[in-house]
């Protein structure tokens, strides 16, 4: 669901009622800036938490030898300690 072609319409009738077709240009122009400013921000905060993410993933991951060393016993045929009774 969006905003379609009438609402638009509407819109831009009532802005050019309130600021007058000499200010529009003006208008759009100071939109369009502010409008850059925050897909500017925006992607700057992304690429920081992307950037954080990827710098944090190598540290979570184990070592393969570590991984190897606490599958070993299992493959020995050694039981876990048996609970109860």
């Amino acid at each position: 669901m969006g905003i379609g072609a009438m609402e638009w319409l509407l819109i831009f009738l009532i802005v050019l009622l309130l600021f007058g077709a000499k200010r529009l240009p003006e208008i759009a122009r100071s939109l369009g800036k502010a409008t850059q400013e925050f897909r500017k921000a925006k992607n700057e905060i992304v690429n920081s938490v992307d950037e954080s993410a990827n710098a944090a993933k190598p540290a979570a991951k184990p070592d393969d030898d570590t991984a190897k060393s606490a599958e070993a016993p299992a493959k020995d045929g050694d039981q876990p300690p048996k609970q109860g009774a």
